[in-house]
């Protein structure tokens, strides 16, 4: 057996996996998003019709769409900011060697990302609460008046926002702490030995060094954040209230599975995919253009 032979063999059974799980519902899909199917067509194949570009046409001039794509964009920009600040500073000040108990704290900041969502939003259903909520108290300390978080549209995103970035942070801090440990001990010696400041330190060392690892936390945490689904689906009973918090996933759910509009759900599915496609790439770019 030749040597390039032998190479196709041992990659075969992974590519015949991503073939099977990957390109062919890609395909599908696609495929599904220029057709009319629906409830009728699960029963019989026969009365699905090619609509060709039908599905996006009515996707374009819906304002339900445009109304998740705007909080889905909004979620993504804030939360994926906030969680990526988070980790960073975490990774920070668990790696100063001033930290006491750092095992301990690793652990405290990780336990969000294994807990279950359910028992999450259990959890901060009650910190929400109008009434009774512990975030009210503290900020009736400061003469603020109750805010009804998970019921004010005005609230309701930013509410599901500080929910994901408790839960998630933890992964990225992870990530970011392997990411410190692979910079050069050597670097900071000779920039605290040339007198700089521990903002230049930073600016100049730290974040170059981590620029790899930030790059992936960042395409991870934006392609999870287009996905949000759980969370509005547990907190808010679906994307309430007044749709403040339906996500891009949660609408393609909604008319896939609840009103069986499944060829437009893939067409919702096919536009999020080349939105996180898009969105990967800016960011793959920006990276590459100040390595």
């Amino acid at each position: 057996m030749k040597e390039h032979q032998a190479g196709w063999l041992f990659v075969a059974p992974a590519l015949l996996l991503v073939g099977l799980f990957f390109v062919l519902p890609v395909v599908v899909g696609l495929a599904l998003s220029l057709t009319d199917f629906d409830i009728y067509g699960i029963g019989d194949l026969t009365t699905v019709r090619f609509v060709a570009f039908a599905n996006y046409s009515q996707l374009a001039g819906n304002p339900l769409f445009w109304q998740a794509l705007k909080n889905t964009a909004v979620f993504v920009l804030l939360g994926g900011i906030l969680s990526i600040l988070l980790a960073l500073a975490s990774a920070l000040a668990l790696a100063s060697r001033l930290t006491v108990w750092p095992s301990f704290f690793r652990t405290v900041y990780f336990a969000p990302v294994v807990m279950t969502l359910v028992a999450a939003a259990v959890v901060f259903r009650y910190l929400y609460h109008p009434d009774f909520g512990l975030l009210n108290r503290v900020l009736g300390l400061f003469g603020v008046s109750p805010v009804f978080w998970l019921g004010d549209p005005r609230y309701a995103l930013l509410a599901i926002i500080l929910l994901a970035t408790w839960k998630n942070f933890g992964a990225n801090m992870v990530v970011l702490l392997a990411g410190l440990g692979t910079i050069p001990e050597s670097l900071y010696e000779a920039a605290k030995l040339d007198g700089a400041s521990a903002v230049r330190i930073f600016w100049h060392v730290t974040l170059p060094g981590l620029r790899p690892t930030l790059l992936f936390v960042s395409l991870t945490t934006v392609i999870g954040y287009f996905q949000l689904f759980a969370e509005p689906y547990v907190m808010t009973g679906g994307g309430g209230p007044n749709n403040a918090t339906l996500s891009l996933v949660l609408h393609m759910y909604k008319e896939g599975f609840r009103w069986w509009n499944l060829g437009y759900a893939a067409a919702v599915a096919v536009v999020l995919t080349l939105i996180i496609a898009a969105a990967s790439t800016v960011l793959w770019l920006v990276q590459r253009k100040k390595a």
